[in-house]
Formats: structure tokens, C-alpha cells, sequence
């Protein structure tokens, strides 16, 4: 697992989170658009805070009431008796700006704006009509959630904000899970309602909706600083800013405290095809599921999966590593738990010989012992010799975790085992299939709201305890990493100066300069402006040389025709006249600014550095196989820069081809510890010049054998307009 260094060199200003506590816990609460009418918004939001048991001011705010479910009603905000520390507003979208406005006059510091038709409509007027808002807003010092959004609720301090059904009823008790999330509906439904009738519990829930000021970000920032939450779980539709992202993940793992999230838009459909090869093999999701590795945020699937994997998290329990011990007595259900577990790389070693030895004396005759670990009809009917196996197994120093599965079993089994469970440093993910054999109160959802990790099935078992290994791993290495260092010889001074002087477009001779100034340096040349000049300077080198047309304007020099491999002699004239011929006919109004003669590096292995945008995290750097093969391929992996070689080789290893590299049927290994540096000085190219560049393309790397370096081949460098 790639891991996020928690230092570097290079300073960044740390984006500014804001103090939302009178947000989440306000002291008095107004509610513009109140009414008694529960087919209306404003009536079912106002009711369900009162019925949560808001113990708080509440002033409903409707010029045409004069009380609301037996409360005065006030005319406007600034009629109130006292400032409130929280508004909520549900009018026309048009309107919530002179309510907004009113706020502002005030110094009422939030406001939670309902209403929809704004941005999310589609139209130019709509997105007009939100940022005018915003701008309101921004100008009279309120922070708003929305608009269009579902609201929040604070569990803790027993205040809600929204209209959502799933609190009707008694107020559940308050728990160790925060839920934040762009959509209503699928928030609070789905993970929210859903994760209670597990048996967990809640401490906020935010459904912010068009996130037009405050963000997902900044309640997730909330919620990983909360000492009340444990964990911290999201559905976001989108992250607007991967600086802020970055800056709540790197506090979340300085805290230890996991956030998992679910981030839609997992098809490419929002990849951009762009002039280089980098762009067209950028898809926006798999930059971010990257991104997610590197930052230690657990990415998910699917709702069940969000608050299946917080069952295990909000233990704190972390395990040394991705070792885990089964139990069973179903001999079918040990299968595919095996199979299922094995395939999210979870591994079964083999028990120490003292643990061996402590299995047999609870079951006499028990001889072939495996893990996992089949103890089949001996241990039906004897009393706590499953817990006592299980107690066994963790206690194995090869044994990381523990994967007890259990079917149909008297309460004092099912005890046993949670006694275990709740007693063991190691996490224990519980597999019950069934039910209590003799007390029906005694239920998964009863052992899940005592703390314990219980699951229905094998493969939601399976995930979260390898997504909580790999959660562990990240922790660790994290802890470990050194101080990302800037490599030695680099000099973003004099790169800036050669990118300032490229001008607008810069050929391959001037990308190379550049590139030159962090280390990374091809092989011999020089250019030549006609083909006498071209088998002259070849005359000089003393390989055969590859020719190239150096212009601006061709991006893609084998297309036109600009490229000959491997000459020599007059065969240089010859071949740089017809490079010249080829391009002018593909091409008649490009700059030709000559032809670059360049000496043959032949060998080794194809590689590809690049950088493409992303609409998230800006400068992103892809790494992978290269050459002409590379949009078959697609053998490619990302990193946010800048990060070191030891992160670099981590990031080869994500890569399929990547046993080309250590050398296969004779072939030789290549120079990897060169090609790590190469990555990492390249990465630190796009920390200081990423925001002026809008694309780099270093295609081919040339990865020689070991020992003998790298070369880049051909380059591109794309100034953003």
C-alpha cells in the first residue's frame, strides 16, 4: 500500500477548516418557512427537532402565523428576542437570499438553506441564483450548508435539523459513528437508518446537498476532531478540493481515527482525452481510488459495506498484520469463508506447535488440526470448548485476527465467544449465520450494540477485516516513513526560468532542458536546421542516431511522419530530408524549428512518466509501462506529488508488468533503484511547476539494466493556457 509521507519539504499552506460547533450545537435554533402543515418541508422539520428534544431556544420565523405547534411565531429574524446561533430556511430559492442577507445583518453566524433551485437544476440562471447566494452569504460572514440538501442531526446533544423520517419515533441513543453525505436519501437511509437497525449508533448525521460554502470536508473535519466519534463514514458524489481532502486525511491518520467513504462515479465517463498519451489513459476514478490508497481513506463499494467495515474500525483493535485464524464447526461454512477471505488477501498460516498441542487436549482425538480450522462434531454439545479453541487460536503470536463462524448455538456459546471477542487485543470479526438456539433476545444486533463485530455473512466479514488490516498497514508505515526529503541536485529555479522562456508551447529540446534540471537527462544530441547539418552532428556521436522533427506544434511526432530509428551516415541526410517532407505535408503550418539528432539508447525497458489534471486533486502523477503500447495496455497507476523512491517502488509494484522489471525467462532485471529516483525526482518536477503545466508526457522512459540508469527517450511539456 502506497503511504502519504506526514512530512515533506515542501510547504504548502494547509487549508483553513472552520469551528462548527455552534453549527452542530447550537444554544438557539430560528426556522424561517415554519408552518403546522406536515405536507410542507418547514412543518416536518420543525416538528421532528421538537420531538428529538431540542432543549435549546426555537423561534419559528412565518409572517403569517402567529404560533406554530403551540409556539409564537415571529414575523422575521430580526424580530426575534435573541439572536440565534443557527437558521434554517426553507422559502423559494429566490427569496433565501434576502433571508440570508437578513442573517448577515444580524451576526447570526449559519444558516442551513433547504430550498431547491439552484445549481443543481442545470441552468445558467439556477447556478447564477447560488452564487448569489453564496456571494450574500460570504459578504455578511454566515457559513451555509446546502442549498437543496436534507440537513443534520446531532445525537449527541439532541438537536436535528432536517425533515428526514428516519428519526420519528424515540430518540436513539447516541453512538461512535459519524455519517456525512451530499444526498439525503442515501445518507440517511441507507447508511444512517440502516447502520442502527445493525445495532450501532449514531453521533451526527450530515446531509449537506449542493455544498455551495461549507463542504463535505468541513463536517468530516468535524467529525475527525469530535472525541465522540470513533469513525467517520461518507457518500460523496464530490470533492471539490483534493488540497482539503489531502489536509483531512493526513489528520485523520495523525489521529488514528479511519475514514471510509464510498465515491460515486467509478465509470471512466469522466475521463478526458487530452493531447498526450498521459491524458488519454487519466480516468478521473482511477486517479482517485489511487489518491484514496495513498491518503489511507478506505474506499468501499456499497452502503452495507460502509457500515459493515465501522464495526471492526470503532474497536480501535489493529492488527500487526493480514494473518487471521478460522473456526468453524460447519465444515462448509469454513470453505467459503476461506475462499472469500483468501481473495481479499487475507492469509491463513500455520498454527505454532504449542497452540497445535492446546487444540487437541479440548478435543481428544482432534489430530489433523489446519487453519482454518474444521472442529466439526467435537465440539458440538461440550460446554465453551468453541471459545476456548478460539481464545487459543488468538493467542498464537502468528495469528493476527480471528474469524469465529458460528450457526445455531445455545447463549452461553454465543456468550463465550463475545467474552473472547470483547477480552482479545487482536479484532474479532464473528460470522453468525443463524440464531440463538434457546434465547431469542439474544440476537447479532444485541452483540453489535454491545461492541462487537458481528456479521451475517462471510463475504462482508471478510472485507472489513482486510480493509481494517490494510487500515493498520497504512498506520504503520505512515509511522515509519522518513521525512520526504527533496532529492539532491534538483533546481526549481533555473526550471522556472526555462519554462518562463519556452513561451507558450515548448518543444521536446526546451521539455528536455527542463526535465534536465531535476536529473533526469536522455541520451546525446544536438539539433540540426537542415539535412547536411543532421549527418554532420551524427558524424560525431558515436551510435547510430534517431532523427526527430522538433516542433511545437506536432504533438505526436510518428504520425507525421517525424521520427527515423537507428542511422547512419548519408543515411541521416536522407532521412531528415523526408522527416521534413512528411511533415510539412502532414502539417503545412506548423513551426518547424528543426530536426533533433539524438544518439540511439537501445535496450531496456519502456516506461512512462506523466502528469495529466484532475478536477479534484490538480497535478497528478501517472506512472507505467510505456512506448507505443501504452493505450492498449493501460498498465498504469497514479500518485499525488511529490513522494519518494521508496513510495515509487511501491507504486511499481501496483503495476501488472511489473515482473519485467525484476528480469523473466533469461531476460535481465532492470535498474530500479534508478528508475524509484527517476519517479521520485519527476514527482517533485510536478510539486513545484504542476500548477503551470496543464500536461507532461515523458514517453519513452528507457530503463536500462541494472545498473546503468535511465534515459529519457522522448518528452512533452504543456503549458496551461
Amino acid at each position: 500500500m502506497q503511504v502519504a509521507n506526514p512530512h515533506s519539504e515542501l510547504k504548502r499552506d494547509r487549508p483553513p477548516f472552520p469551528d462548527l460547533r455552534r453549527f452542530f450545537a447550537p444554544r438557539r435554533v430560528a426556522l424561517v418557512g415554519a408552518s403546522e402543515d406536515l405536507t410542507k418541508f418547514g412543518a416536518r422539520c420543525l416538528k421532528q427537532m421538537l420531538d428529538f428534544g431540542f432543549e435549546g431556544d426555537v423561534f419559528p420565523v412565518n409572517p403569517n402565523r402567529a404560533a406554530v405547534f403551540g409556539r409564537p411565531c415571529f414575523p422575521s429574524l430580526s424580530a426575534l428576542p435573541a439572536v440565534p446561533d443557527h437558521v434554517g430556511i426553507v422559502l423559494p430559492a429566490a427569496a433565501c437570499i434576502g433571508a440570508v442577507a437578513e442573517c448577515g445583518r444580524l451576526g447570526i453566524p449559519f444558516a442551513t438553506v433547504f430550498s431547491s433551485g439552484f445549481a443543481e437544476m442545470g441552468t445558467e440562471k439556477a447556478a447564477a441564483l447560488q452564487a448569489e447566494l453564496v456571494a450574500t452569504a460570504r459578504a455578511g460572514g454566515v457559513r451555509l450548508m446546502g442549498p437543496n440538501c436534507n440537513g443534520m442531526i446531532n445525537f449527541v446533544d439532541g438537536f436535528a435539523l432536517t425533515s428526514t423520517a428516519t428519526i420519528t419515533g424515540g430518540r436513539r441513543p447516541a453512538g461512535d459513528i459519524g455519517i456525512v453525505g451530499q444526498s439525503g436519501g442515501a445518507t440517511q437511509v441507507n447508511v444512517m437508518w440502516r447502520a442502527q437497525e445493525y445495532g450501532l449508533g449514531v453521533s451526527y448525521q450530515v446531509s449537506s446537498g449542493n455544498d455551495a460554502d461549507l463542504d463535505l470536508l468541513d463536517y468530516m473535519h468535524f467529525l475527525v476532531e469530535d472525541p465522540h466519534t470513533k469513525v467517520v463514514l461518507a457518500l460523496a458524489e464530490r470533492f471539490a478540493d483534493g488540497a482539503k481532502l489531502q489536509a483531512l486525511a493526513a489528520r485523520a491518520a495523525e489521529l488514528g481515527k479511519p475514514v471510509a467513504l464510498i465515491k460515486f462515479g467509478r465509470t471512466e465517463t469522466g475521463a478526458k482525452a487530452a493531447a498526450s498519451h498521459t491524458g488519454a489513459v487519466t480516468g478521473a476514478d482511477a486517479v482517485f481510488d489511487a489518491a484514496a490508497r495513498q491518503l489511507g481513506l478506505i474506499r468501499v463499494v456499497d452502503a452495507p459495506e460502509l457500515y459493515e467495515v465501522a464495526m471492526l474500525l470503532r474497536q480501535g483493535k489493529r492488527p500487526a498484520g493480514n494473518r487471521a485464524a478460522a473456526l468453524a464447526i460447519s465444515g462448509g461454512n469454513l470453505v467459503l469463508l476461506s475462499d472469500l477471505s483468501a481473495a481479499q488477501g487475507i492469509a491463513f498460516p500455520d498454527y505454532a506447535p504449542e497452540t497445535n498441542e492446546k487444540l487437541r487436549k479440548l478435543v481428544p482425538g482432534f489430530m489433523n488440526i489446519t487453519n482454518p480450522t474444521d472442529m466439526s462434531a467435537g465440539a458440538i454439545g461440550s460446554k465453551d470448548i468453541f471459545g476456548q479453541a478460539a481464545r487459543a487460536l488468538l493467542e498464537d503470536p502468528s495469528v493476527d485476527a480471528a474469524m469465529p463462524v458460528v450457526t445455531i448455538a445455545p447463549a452461553e456459546d454465543i456468550r463465550a465467544i463475545a467474552a473472547m471477542a470483547a477480552a482479545s487485543p487482536k479484532p474479532v470479526a464473528i460470522v453468525w449465520t443463524g440464531r440463538c438456539a434457546d434465547d431469542p433476545a439474544l440476537t447479532p444486533q444485541a452483540l453489535v450494540r454491545e461492541g462487537h463485530a458481528v456479521f451475517r455473512d462471510a463475504l462482508p466479514a471478510a472485507q472489513a477485516l482486510a480493509r481494517t488490516m490494510r487500515w493498520s498497514d497504512f498506520l504503520r508505515r505512515r509511522s515509519a516513513a522518513p521525512i520526504l526529503v527533496r532529492p539532491a541536485d534538483t533546481d526549481p529555479d533555473t526550471a522556472r526560468r526555462l519554462l518562463r522562456e519556452a513561451g507558450d508551447r515548448p518543444n521536446e529540446r526546451s521539455s528536455r532542458a527542463i526535465l534536465g534540471c531535476y536529473g533526469l537527462r536522455g541520451p546525446e544530441e544536438a539539433v540540426a536546421t537542415s539535412p547536411e547539418e543532421a549527418e554532420a552532428l551524427a558524424a560525431r556521436m558515436p551510435r547510430p542516431v534517431a532523427l526527430k522533427v522538433l516542433s511545437p506544434d506536432i504533438l505526436h511526432k510518428t504520425e507525421a511522419g517525424g521520427v527515423k530509428l537507428g542511422l547512419r551516415g548519408a543515411a541521416v541526410r536522407t532521412g531528415a530530408a523526408e522527416i521534413l517532407a512528411n511533415v510539412r505535408a502532414h502539417a503545412p503550418d506548423a513551426l518547424i524549428e528543426g530536426v533533433l539528432v539524438q544518439e540511439m539508447v537501445t535496450g531496456g525497458q519502456e516506461m512512462l512518466l506523466g502528469m495529466a489534471r484532475d478536477a479534484t486533486f490538480g497535478p497528478v502523477l501517472t506512472l507505467g509501462f510505456g512506448g507505443i503500447h501504452v493505450e492498449v495496455l493501460r498498465d498504469v497507476t497514479f500518485r499525488l506529488p511529490p513522494i519518494s523512491a521508496e513510495e515509487a517502488r511501491d507504486a511499481l509494484e501496483e503495476l501488472r508488468l511489473a515482473p519485467l522489471l525484476r528480469g523473466v525467462r533469461g531476460a535481465q532485471a532492470a535498474d530500479v533503484p534508478a528508475l524509484a529516483d527517476a519517479i521520485a525526482r519527476f514527482s517533485w518536477l510536478l510539486a513545484d511547476l504542476g500548477e503551470a503545466l496543464e500536461e507532461v508526457d515523458v514517453n519513452p522512459l528507457a530503463v536500462l539494466p541494472a545498473g546503468q540508469g535511465v534515459r529519457v527517450l522522448d518528452a512533452l511539456l504543456v503549458k496551461r493556457a
